[in-house]
């Protein structure tokens, strides 16, 4: 491998090590707070009053959809 391939591909590999550790913090943290998930809650209406409508709607049809 030439030195420029190397550098892309542990670039690549920091960037999926960086978002992997980030979600775990995002699971961990929605699962054991209680105020952060009232936090993403009102993001979620925030969303929907700047034009962003149906999203919430949407995830709990699927979610609902998957159940049955």
């Amino acid at each position: 491998m030439d030195p420029l391939a190397k550098q892309i591909f542990k670039g690549v590999l920091v960037a999926e090590l960086v978002g992997i550790w980030g979600a775990y913090f995002l699971f961990r943290k929605m699962n054991t707070s209680q105020e952060f998930r009232q936090t993403m809650r009102n993001y979620c209406k925030s969303t929907e009053h700047s034009g962003m409508y149906g999203i919430r709607e949407q995830d709990q049809e699927k979610w609902l959809n998957s159940k049955n």
